[in-house]
């Protein structure tokens, strides 16, 4: 009879028999709040809104109008950045029981998940600072305020890692057939245009196509484990 450990050990068993597959709801999650933070940052528009646009005090005294699109942020990219590591995990674990040993590809897909964990939670830096420092305007330096506008518009939606693990994730698919093609094909174009965004003055785009990677992986990889137990 086999034991345990020879069962998760065996490549011949469908990893979502073998593994729970909790880590991918968790995925779903990180995806969600990247697309919830990303839509609610634009939102904060006092960066290019017409007519206060380099005005440091008009441009906070209609900050603080958006206070609610900075709390939401906040909140979504948060929870992003720490569901983002467990997806990382469990995404490193799914890829190693499937291709060689020693292979980097495991390692490359969590490394750019846990890197845009570290952007999102640094991009969440300063807006505890405004939330509260904007309901007291006149103890809160407006150019403080004009640069945290900025670091919300920006930090947060440096999702390039994330395309690197989507690239990852599409080789260990299409070559190794550690997760299923269909899931590869879609890492490789969403991977290539947001590992594409990062690297190019257009950066903060990869923050519109690096959490919909997350989530549309994260939901496949869900699916194919339900239908793996059954």
């Amino acid at each position: 009879m086999s034991t345990a450990s020879e069962l998760q050990a065996s490549p011949d068993v469908p990893a979502g028999t073998r593994q729970r597959s909790g880590w991918t709801l968790i995925g779903v999650l990180a995806g969600l709040g990247g697309i919830v933070g990303t839509q609610a940052s634009t939102r904060i528009s006092v960066t290019s809104e017409e007519g206060i646009a380099g005005n440091a005090v008009a441009m906070t005294a209609r900050l603080a109008d958006q206070r609610t699109s900075i709390l939401v942020e906040h909140v979504a990219f948060a929870v992003a950045a720490l569901a983002l590591l467990v997806f990382a995990a469990g995404l490193q674990r799914r890829i190693a029981a499937r291709v060689d040993l020693g292979s980097l590809l495991p390692s490359v897909a969590a490394g750019g998940l846990l890197l845009t964990a570290a952007a999102c939670l640094i991009g969440t830096g300063l807006t505890t600072e405004l939330v509260f420092g904007l309901s007291e305007r006149e103890q809160l330096v407006p150019e403080f305020a004009v640069v945290g506008a900025h670091w919300m518009g920006t930090i947060p939606w440096l999702w390039a890692g994330a395309g690197v693990s989507a690239l990852a994730a599409a080789v260990a698919a299409l070559r190794h057939d550690a997760l299923p093609r269909w899931i590869g094909w879609t890492s490789a174009v969403l991977g290539a245009v947001t590992a594409l965004f990062g690297i190019s003055p257009l950066q903060y785009m990869a923050g519109f196509t690096g959490p919909v990677w997350v989530l549309v992986c994260a939901l496949g990889l869900w699916f194919s484990g339900r239908a793996d137990r059954r």
